[in-house]
């Protein structure tokens, strides 16, 4: 079966290559209540990735209309009877393609050189929503096992369906294995698995001291600054190594692959000669630890800047928080450190905003034998566990409503993939392993389903 798989996705690459041009041509960029000005992009990438679905075997197409949302596709391919049930998630929206100067080539024109296909989605995630038309393809539309399909448009911008929509509609959900298409290998090369994904919380910290400004020569020296009361708080969220000094913010140790220190040099694109901050492992730092990141401030820019003592300040944080633990537990302890802090005296106002909690699991049981066992064929190595830092919410809400369900978040990126940013690409090999992946995943359940 395997070497089958295998010949049937090789010989299906051109063809995807195609579908992946035609849809990184479509500038599906979301936005947030999704705007009368988006929606004729949006909807064609919605109809493009419909037609590849039906022409992959997929029956009973439908669109799940939310309020202010593109609209969110659903399929079905029945299997046999007695079959597992396995649902493919992924999304046909992307971000905007930023400076296009930055690109050596068009960002929406898929442009193939040095092994990789570079454009503006053609990583997160269009690839990923070719990963399942591949598999099914590689099938003729008649896998071993039960299909659930559900693509969004509106993933990069907050997904409705992490507002406990899966909580309260669990049948769009309900399986036995859920493959979320939006991640890949932490190298390329190296298979991998993400078990695990930080939560996070924002919080807003504001001083007022003064009326309004005041001259720096007549007052500067007692007059309280906001933006030195400010800054002298902020600083206090770290010690003098870099690591968050925050009581009650959950670290441990990563037990699972992570990037070595030159790797992840290369991938921060730290300047030379500057270190890594912070102390322990990196796993640690990046993705089974808390960090605490200075999103924005007020503060007068510095060019045409007047001389004057500040009378407020205002700065935005966000909290990545350990997988386990509750993101509103941890946005309370930087809330409450933040709160005994008063600086020349001046207390802050701090304003807690959203959160959304993080997600670890394991691969164990028939279906997370089976995935690991189809990862490491496709790849021909060993699959290693690794994790994120960001957080997808929707994860940790699937896993809430479903908690039966074994959840995997696998992919064709690689870390250098450059997702959001400039000279996106996806290198056609993982995205070819990826595609094996899936289609041996749906062999290797199904076999050890019925010998339950």
């Amino acid at each position: 079966m395997q070497s089958n798989l295998t010949e049937a996705v090789a010989a299906l690459m051109p063809g995807l290559k195609d579908d992946l041009a035609r849809l990184v041509a479509i500038p599906s960029v979301s936005e947030w209540g999704y705007p009368p000005h988006t929606r004729p992009a949006i909807l064609a990438a919605h109809d493009a990735v419909v037609d590849l679905l039906r022409d992959a075997g997929v029956r009973d197409i439908r669109d799940l209309e939310l309020p202010g949302t593109a609209p969110i596709i659903t399929g079905t391919i029945p299997g046999p009877e007695g079959s597992p049930t396995v649902l493919l998630y992924s999304h046909y929206d992307i971000v905007g393609a930023g400076d296009e100067a930055e690109w050596t080539s068009p960002p929406f024109e898929a442009t193939e050189r040095d092994g990789a296909i570079f454009g503006r989605g053609a990583a997160d995630t269009k690839a990923n929503v070719l990963v399942h038309v591949g598999a099914l393809r590689a099938w003729g539309g008649r896998p071993p096992v039960t299909i659930k399909v559900l693509i969004e448009g509106q993933e990069e911008v907050g997904s409705p369906l992490e507002e406990g929509f899966p909580s309260r509609h669990p049948e769009h959900f309900r399986a036995d294995a859920i493959l979320i298409a939006d991640g890949g290998s932490i190298r390329a090369g190296q298979p991998s698995l993400t078990v695990s994904l930080r939560g996070d919380a924002r919080i807003t910290v504001e001083v007022r001291t003064l009326a309004g400004g005041k001259h720096s020569g007549q007052y500067g020296g007692a007059a309280p600054d906001a933006l030195i009361v400010l800054l002298r708080a902020l600083t206090t969220l770290w010690d003098d190594h870099g690591n968050v000094a925050v009581a009650g913010l959950r670290r441990e140790e990563w037990p699972g692959e992570t990037y070595t220190d030159e790797e992840f040099r290369a991938l921060a694109e730290i300047e030379p000669g500057l270190s890594i901050v912070g102390t322990g492992g990196l796993g640690s730092k990046i993705w089974s630890g808390p960090a605490i990141t200075v999103l924005g401030i007020d503060a007068p820019a510095v060019d045409g800047a007047p001389a004057s003592v500040q009378a407020q300040a205002r700065a935005l944080l966000n909290v990545r928080v350990h997988p386990e633990q509750p993101a509103a537990e941890a946005q309370a302890a930087v809330v409450a450190h933040l709160a005994a802090q008063r600086p020349f005296g001046v207390p802050l106002t701090i304003t807690a905003g959203a959160t959304g909690d993080g997600f670890r699991t394991s691969p164990t049981g028939a279906a997370g034998d089976a995935m690991v066992a189809a990862m490491d064929a496709a790849w021909s190595g060993t699959t290693v566990q690794t994790a994120t830092g960001g957080a997808i919410p929707l994860v940790k809400a699937i896993a809430d409503a479903i908690p039966e369900a074994a959840i995997f978040v696998f992919g064709a990126t690689d870390s250098f993939a450059n997702i959001h940013g400039p000279d996106e690409r996806v290198l056609i090999d993982e995205w070819r392993r990826a595609t094996l992946a899936e289609a041996l995943f749906f062999h290797e359940i199904a076999e050890r389903w019925a010998v339950r």
